[in-house]
């Protein structure tokens, strides 16, 4: 599986990181490889002796079944081991490796100029604060709390405050739309939710108490009630400024907004400053088991409704701390920017849990990467001197558009290793990063991974892999990949197909929250034996592995996975569609977008007005980053006889692509001149 010696491809290798890199060549990268898998209790064991546990694990190291067709599928790692993760992150740190006073964030608004700074002491002092909080409001261990804030330092405070005390947390996007909030509430049982007053996305302002209020009477509706919600005021201008002492500032007047409506329920609503004030700053940590649940996070489903991944305390510790520091080869000395949304997956892993369980420095910020113009990024960078970015290839596609001089404008010369996250990327976009932003030294670790496998999955290692613009390389360790046919026989040597796992590592996913059925038939009943990530993969004459892209109903839409399913349900709820079917559309920018076909019910026109209400429908439904880029008018859609869409044939068509294969199952195949006459005529 991984080649005796790696291809030389010697422009692509970090020269100047191997003196200090922690694998600083191939041979030792599959040294260490060897050993993750042929024996992960002794390889895992290793990296857990860098962390506290409270009392040791009594059962195996490691113990799972991935074979539906033997029981039922479970992971364990470390089982009956008790630990802490916020006291692994922030009490282990200032303690033991006496990092108090040293920076965990640099926090830099939307707006240049607002800014701030929190230390590890301080940003523990916060979150003991919060976290007697949500005692005195009755929240205990195995609670969930539902989060849904910007990207904020309380953000960070909010979900270690929930861990802390073992409360199970739930984040949900800031961009969702209260539909979906409402869903993911519903879904988790929250006892308690975590808002904030609004924000401000580039010049776009967000009312987020407004949005949040609108889903809990959702909740309402289906006879659902949140006793409590937490209001945190981020801009409002009475907002009362925290004490200096514990790294805040008020609200600078370009931030504020005294406009902003704030609906407010004095029965339900409370004031996170007035709460905190009194309240004590230190809180014994809870100490939980290996396997109790961390967070729960909603992940795009192929049947149209969310999954719940849920992920445990201890394996995903391990594995998020060991991915961040070898991925991304951190050193003390690094400061460290990944720009996702904590919202996601790569925002829990790798602007929470890894850096803060390495003792890291990040930035953690809040606007956009071209506002107030499209050299943000770079500005932040020198400002901060970032050693290691973390972005995704959307981000890179969108700047390379405006050329080299944004880039040109700043010196960049702290960058040593650039990252890529969300989707494969293209080798174009690689290249100009490569090339312009990192001037040709530094090496680009593109990172295939999931919200279900808790971190890197398939990455290179930034001083150890010779590069290929494009390719996700090889496994991390412990992670066992292979690639089947559409028979479940795995394939050797130069080959495509669909991409699977072969045993678990520490942070793999443990369940589908209150559904352990649609855990093993999503993830295990297709390949009984295998972990199924649905996506394809091609393994070319050197052993590197490309990712091709979903194979099921999905759509990574910038870094987004979005259901097909969960779009064409939001589409048929217009009173005019009677069916809806969507597929992706390449983009340049995004990598996939939606282009939706619509058959209208008898005596409905279709127009552009009803386009605009069908775009409406599908943001308030989902999201913003859900809304369709195409449109197309479809009288009847393509069907099997047994009317079964073929949606094969749907994307052929909004691609404008003629050659369709085998149409022998179409029951009335002139359906598909009509649709290429009716494609979109943007397109």
């Amino acid at each position: 599986m991984i080649p005796d010696k790696a291809p030389r491809e010697d422009v692509y290798l970090a020269h100047d990181l191997k003196k200090e890199a922690h694998v600083p060549s191939f041979e030792k990268y599959k040294e260490l490889y060897l050993k993750s898998v042929e024996n992960p209790a002794e390889f895992w064991g290793d990296v857990a002796k860098d962390y506290f546990w409270k009392s040791k694990h009594t059962g195996p190291f490691l113990d799972y079944n991935f074979d539906v067709t033997k029981g039922k599928v479970y992971v364990k790692f470390m089982d009956g081991a008790t630990t802490n993760i916020c006291y692994n992150l922030l009490d282990r740190n200032i303690h033991e490796k006496k990092l108090g006073e040293k920076v965990a964030f640099f926090w830099e608004g939307n707006e240049p100029g607002d800014e701030l700074k929190i230390t590890y002491r301080e940003l523990l002092q916060r979150v003991c604060k919060l976290a007697n909080v949500l005692k005195s409001l009755g929240v205990k261990k195995g609670d969930r709390v539902s989060i849904y804030m910007p990207m904020i330092v309380e953000l960070v405070v909010a979900m270690l405050a929930c861990a802390r005390i073992g409360a199970v947390h739930s984040i949900v996007f800031a961009g969702f739309s209260a539909e979906s909030l409402s869903e993911r509430i519903l879904d988790s049982q929250c006892s308690l939710l975590i808002t904030a007053d609004g924000f401000y996305r580039g010049d776009k302002l967000i009312s987020l108490k407004v949005i949040a209020d609108d889903a809990l009477e959702k909740c309402k509706e289906k006879n659902f009630s949140i006793q409590k919600c937490i209001m945190l005021k981020h801009l409002s201008k009475e907002c009362p400024a925290p004490s200096p002492a514990l790294g805040s500032q008020s609200p600078p007047a370009k931030r504020t907004c005294p406009n902003l409506q704030i609906p407010w329920n004095p029965e339900v609503d409370l004031c996170w400053h007035t709460l905190v004030e009194d309240a004590s700053d230190e809180c014994e940590p809870e100490w939980c088991e290996s396997e109790d649940p961390l967070f729960v996070l909603y992940t795009s489903g192929s049947t149209g409704k969310p999954k719940g991944v849920l992920h445990t305390i201890s394996g995903y510790m391990l594995y998020t701390a060991c991915t961040f520091k070898y991925v991304f080869d951190y050193q003390p000395q690094d400061v460290y920017w990944c720009t996702a949304d904590i919202g996601w997956i790569t925002g829990h892993s790798y602007i929470t849990y890894g850096p803060l369980a390495n003792g890291a420095t990040s930035v953690l910020f809040e606007g956009l990467p071209t506002y107030p113009d499209v050299s943000r990024m770079w500005e932040i960078v020198d400002k901060y001197r970032v050693t290691k970015f973390y972005t995704a290839p959307t981000a890179i596609r969108m700047l390379m558009k405006f050329g080299d001089e944004p880039v040109h404008r700043f010196t960049r010369k702290s960058l040593k290793v650039l990252g890529t996250v969300g989707e494969p990327i293209n080798p174009e976009a690689w290249l100009w990063y490569y090339n312009v932003v990192g001037e040709k030294r530094c090496p680009v670790v593109d990172t295939f991974w999931q919200t279900e496998t808790g971190g890197h999955v398939l990455t290179p290692l930034p001083a150890a892999t010779p590069l290929k613009p494009g390719s996700a390389t090889f496994p991390f360790f412990g992670v066992v990949p292979a690639i089947l046919n559409e028979s479940g026989e795995e394939l050797e040597g130069p080959n495509e197909g669909y991409l699977v796992f072969k045993q678990p590592w520490p942070g793999v996913m443990r369940t589908v929250y209150g559904n352990q059925q649609r855990f093993e038939t999503t993830y295990f009943k297709k390949f009984p034996g295998y972990y199924v990530t649905g996506d394809g993969c091609r393994r070319d004459k050197d052993g590197y592995l490309w990712i091709t892209g979903r194979i099921d109903d999905m759509l990574n839409v910038s870094g987004h996975l979005l259901s097909t399913a969960e779009v064409e349900s939001a589409l048929v709820e217009h009173e005019a569609v009677a069916e809806a079917a969507v597929v992706s559309h390449p983009h340049p920018v995004k990598g996939e977008s939606l282009y939706c076909f619509v058959t209208l019910k008898d005596g409905c026109e279709y127009s552009a007005t009803l386009e605009a209400e069908l775009k409406k429908k599908v943001r308030e439904k989902i999201g913003a980053i859900a809304t369709p880029d195409y449109m197309q008018n479809a009288p009847a859609l393509p069907k099997t006889r047994s009317g079964k869409i073929m949606r094969r044939v749907l994307r052929k068509i909004a691609r404008n692509e003629r050659d369709l294969g085998d149409v022998s199952t179409l029951a009335d195949s002139t359906v598909i001149e009509q649709l290429f006459q009716n494609r979109c005529c943007t397109v």
